[in-house]
């Protein structure tokens, strides 16, 4: 199963390294996923790409159940047979009250369902209800065409703000945008639409933490939230780069977990991408905003500003009226972007001024009153 993942990376299929994909596995192991395919209006080859992707989706223990939405239900399930998945196509067709048992049924055995979605939208009342009734992780539609925003796919939507950008210019798919964004409103967690055109688009989208498709979703995608003790060997290790390059300052699972108060992470799809920690001097009535981080993959999203500005509104809620970031490389950042000033190191807390004398590592002083 490695071997795979090396050569779709190495293809240039997969956009992330294999660590990166990998850390998927765990996550989507035993999840039950509905996908849609517009099978006869795909070309062979994309269905035919589509199945291998599938097949590795089954090899890694995801769940799977395949709605035809039109096109020869018997070619699909014997181009299946052809992949190796362990389909068995469904006797019952998608409206019917039946169909949802026997299919849980062939579940059970160890085998994919193939059902006959002919005459179905992507999105119809009937395939949503069906998605629930399985208690479905993800509803994925592999399409002829998908939905672009300005030319170019919206990586993460909630569902309650698709009316509102499904109103404005250059959306093509505003149908499909607002049928996806209703299904979640119905009880799915996820939704996502893929352009069935694209190779290897399955795989990218599910085994990357941005995807390139269009994914609407009912809960929260994009999180910050405080660290907790379990994420601090990922933190350690994400860190560790920046560290090594003299970036971040140093720092150890003990003295992480001595002060686990101060740092928060940032998660994508529940996986840790980014940190910032705040360590306030109560005796100066002030706060240095530390171990800023995103991973490299991530990075010139927004997502560095993100955590800044909520280590600030931290502080604020904590009634600290001024903050200060120490750097050696994100001036422009803090100056430009986040509206800091430049300081002298004399203005920093006596105990943090020391340690950065100590350090020697000559980082720069940028300061911020906040509105407390």
């Amino acid at each position: 199963m490695l071997d795979w993942w090396l050569r779709l990376c190495q293809e240039g299929r997969v956009q992330n390294d294999v660590r990166t994909v990998l850390q998927y596995v765990p996550q989507f192991r035993g999840r039950l996923f509905v996908v849609l395919i517009e099978a006869g209006k795909l070309p062979e080859s994309a269905v035919a790409e589509c199945l291998l992707d599938l097949a590795a989706l089954e090899d890694v223990g995801v769940k799977l159940v395949l709605v035809v939405l039109g096109g020869d239900v018997k070619d699909f399930y014997d181009w299946g047979l052809e992949c190796e998945i362990k389909v068995a196509r469904t006797r019952h067709p998608l409206d019917s009250g039946l169909l949802s048992a026997e299919t849980l049924e062939i579940l059970a055995r160890g085998q994919v369902p193939v059902v006959d979605g002919t005459g179905h939208g992507p999105f119809d009342d009937v395939v949503v209800a069906f998605a629930l009734k399985l208690s479905a992780t993800k509803l994925i539609a592999l399409l002829e065409k998908g939905i672009l925003v300005d030319g170019a796919p919206i990586h993460a939507l909630r569902a309650a703000d698709a009316a509102a950008v499904a109103g404005g210019e250059g959306v093509v798919g505003v149908d499909l945008l607002l049928a996806a964004a209703k299904a979640c409103q119905q009880g799915l967690s996820r939704v996502h639409v893929l352009d069935g055109m694209r190779q290897g688009v399955l795989v990218d989208e599910l085994f990357s933490n941005e995807g390139v498709g269009t994914m609407v979703h009912a809960d929260s995608y994009r999180i910050i939230r405080a660290l907790i003790s379990e994420d601090i060997p990922e933190l350690l290790g994400m860190i560790g780069r920046s560290v090594r390059r003299s970036f971040l300052v140093p720092r150890n699972y003990e003295e992480i977990e001595a002060r686990i108060e101060d740092y928060h992470v940032m998660l994508i799809d529940d996986n840790v991408v980014g940190c910032v920690a705040l360590h306030e001097y109560p005796a100066e009535n002030c706060a240095e905003i530390a171990c800023l981080y995103v991973k490299q993959y991530h990075e010139g999203r927004g997502y560095g500003a993100d955590l800044v500005r909520y280590a600030e509104k931290t502080a604020i809620e904590r009634g600290v009226p001024r903050v200060f970031a120490l750097t050696n490389r994100a001036a422009d950042f803090f100056r430009e972007r986040m509206g800091y000033g430049e300081a002298q190191a004399e203005a920093l807390p006596e105990a943090r001024r020391i340690l950065l004398e100590h350090s020697g590592r000559g980082s720069q002083v940028f300061f911020k009153q906040l509105d407390v």
